[in-house]
């Protein structure tokens, strides 16, 4: 558990209303990915990943909301769904919560904790 944890009621992680977080963020990431997506949309990793986004419609080289990544037009390989399907797990912990305790962990990848959870190196911020 960690200090971000401790200040979150326990009602709140993992449980059936984290759940309806993580479906509304999902509904979210589908909505938004079906709007602005001029690539593939497929199932890999347990996520849905949208293809071909513009630059501005998602952080970086992509972002997850719940069980969604949205990402441009650059290579999705499988180290890269593997620190997605991560991220995908931290909403199902936190829920709509998410986006709040990400943005408290800070922009900075090498410091932010659900980026080290998710692997810098799949993540491409460190070489492979």
């Amino acid at each position: 558990m960690t200090r971000v944890d401790r200040g979150i009621p326990a009602v709140l992680l993992d449980s059936p209303i984290s759940l309806l977080g993580y479906a509304l963020g999902t509904a979210f990431g589908w909505t938004w990915g079906m709007l602005w997506s001029t690539g593939r949309v497929e199932r890999r990793g347990g996520l849905l990943v949208f293809r071909g986004m513009p630059n501005w419609t998602f952080g970086r080289g992509g972002v997850c909301v719940g069980g969604c990544f949205l990402t441009g037009t650059g290579p999705v390989d499988d180290r890269l769904l593997r620190h997605e399907a991560v991220h995908k797990r931290q909403w199902r912990r936190y829920g709509i919560l998410m986006p709040v305790v990400y943005l408290l962990a800070g922009r900075t990848p090498h410091t932010n904790r659900f980026e080290v959870e998710a692997g810098l190196a799949d993540g491409r911020y460190v070489p492979r």
